[in-house]
């Protein structure tokens, strides 16, 4: 018989009661529930709602079952409506009247939304230490190439010179703000909602703030009808892991453009890579392609939740259930995801030689060609229209800007003279563009340090 059978007249129809379980997927929540359950109990001896030596054998017993789920020694029982139901059940059969003395001055709608909360706090303590270990690699690796020249892209064109470290900081800095998102979003969960009741607070003398302490909580929550019904908390996780999500697709993206033949820029380690089961020749980047394939399914919880919320009534309403599924499969795919992501990252090679081929067959030196006639004094649309067409005689010549005689320079502007190797040079123009925020291999360095401290990671030692 359900805790709640009270009411009815009928045992609840077995079909029904498979739809209404979500036992197959919260128990995951089994040590938060236990955890809020024993600081529950504590908080009532500690009021004197129940006798003390009640809330002692309950915490007692709380920590034995919590033993057991955690060995194995006891299993979920598949017919239970919830965790929070299979919990309070074990414990009345273990404890009796003791035992059903544990949900006084509690609802199930307070105690779901403590569980919840708790559970994804410590989730967001897990993806953030996931993510340090992202940005730690990303570093490492910009460390290592910040004289290695890569052409850089708009519109997927070969557009100016940057090199890979301040290509790879480009990703460094989202995964930064990720983290600083993750811990925002943290600092918003972190308020205890048991207490609220069904909906309308208790009328027993409860300390909320001394069950808030024992479970960990900065804060409690202001309202008794938000406390319950609120799910912005979830709905903001679960966006914060769709930025994460999106962002590992965007590098995703670009490891199979550099794994490809036409670019060759990176090699991934044959542990990161697949081959084709009627080509033998194939390598293929099925990691990468994986983490961005897996962005949809994050993108949709994203879009579930919130069309879950959109118009629901305050205060709970069964339709909340859906929130767990939703963002438990966001948070394991977000988890997943890193984990795979970043030893790919650590040992996959660069070909700094094919970069600097590819950038110099991309005439991405043709801003500083036209710069260069700009400070000698010529308007810069016409430095541009003759540049222009000094990358349309290297085309026909299949040469580079760099190759080019001077004759040929001087046969469109007398303006033209040594010097103009070393401006196009792409190191130097690379060098040159030494502003905050900019490629220059001084500025990545300091752009990498300033991050460094910024995640407290200890300076690279010299």
């Amino acid at each position: 018989m359900k805790m709640w059978a009270g009411r009815f007249s009928k045992e609840l129809d077995e079909g029904v009661n498979d739809f209404n379980s979500s036992i197959s997927f919260d128990h995951v929540m089994f040590r938060e529930d236990i955890e809020g359950s024993m600081a529950h109990a504590a908080m009532l001896g500690a009021q004197k709602i129940i006798p003390q030596e009640d809330a002692d054998a309950l915490v007692a017993e709380l920590g034995k079952i919590r033993e057991e789920l955690e060995s194995g020694t006891l299993t979920f029982d598949p017919n239970a409506e919830d965790i929070h139901m299979f919990i309070e059940a074990v414990l009345t059969e273990r404890l009796g009247d003791v035992g059903k003395r544990l949900h006084t001055a509690r609802s199930r709608n307070d105690q779901v939304a403590l569980d919840l909360r708790m559970y994804l706090k410590n989730r967001i303590a897990e993806i953030r230490e996931l993510l340090r270990e992202l940005l730690a690699v990303l570093i490492e690796k910009a460390e290592q190439n910040t004289d290695t020249i890569l052409p850089g892209y708009t519109h997927l064109q070969i557009a100016q010179p940057v090199t890979f470290a301040h290509h790879l900081m480009a990703y460094a800095q989202m995964f930064a703000r990720d983290d600083g998102r993750l811990a925002g979003c943290y600092g918003r969960m972190d308020a205890m909602p048991l207490g609220s009741g069904a909906l309308a607070a208790t009328t027993y003398p409860i300390d909320r703030e001394r069950a808030a302490k024992q479970l960990g909580f900065s804060k409690i929550t202001e309202n008794s009808l938000d406390g319950v019904s609120d799910r912005d908390f979830c709905i903001e996780l679960a966006a914060a892991l769709s930025l994460i999500m999106t962002h590992l697709s965007r590098l995703s993206e670009e490891i199979v453009l550099w794994c490809s033949s036409e670019y060759k820029f990176v090699e991934l380690d044959d542990a990161f890579a697949t081959g084709s089961s009627i080509m033998p020749q194939k390598k293929n980047p099925d990691v990468a392609e994986l983490v961005r394939g897996k962005t949809g399914r994050v993108n949709g919880n994203l879009m579930a939740l919130l069309t879950v919320m959109k118009g629901l009534p305050l205060a709970y309403n069964k339709d909340m259930q859906e929130d767990k599924e939703a963002i438990f499969d966001s948070v394991e795919t977000v988890k997943l995801c890193l984990k795979t992501m970043s030893p790919m990252l650590r040992t996959m090679r660069e070909n700094p030689g094919t970069m600097r081929k590819a950038a110099a067959k991309g005439f991405i030196n043709a801003t500083d060609c036209a710069d260069y006639l700009t400070k000698k004094g010529m308007p810069f649309r016409d430095a541009y229209r003759i540049t222009g067409q000094l990358v349309a005689k290297c085309i026909e010549r299949n040469e580079t800007l760099e190759t080019l005689p001077l004759s040929e320079y001087k046969a469109f502007s007398n303006l033209f003279e040594e010097d103009l190797y070393r401006a196009i040079d792409l190191a130097v123009c690379v060098g040159q563009r030494n502003i905050p925020g900019g490629p220059a291999p001084e500025q990545v360095k300091r752009q990498i340090a300033e991050l460094k401290s910024r995640m407290g990671f200890p300076a690279k030692a010299d």
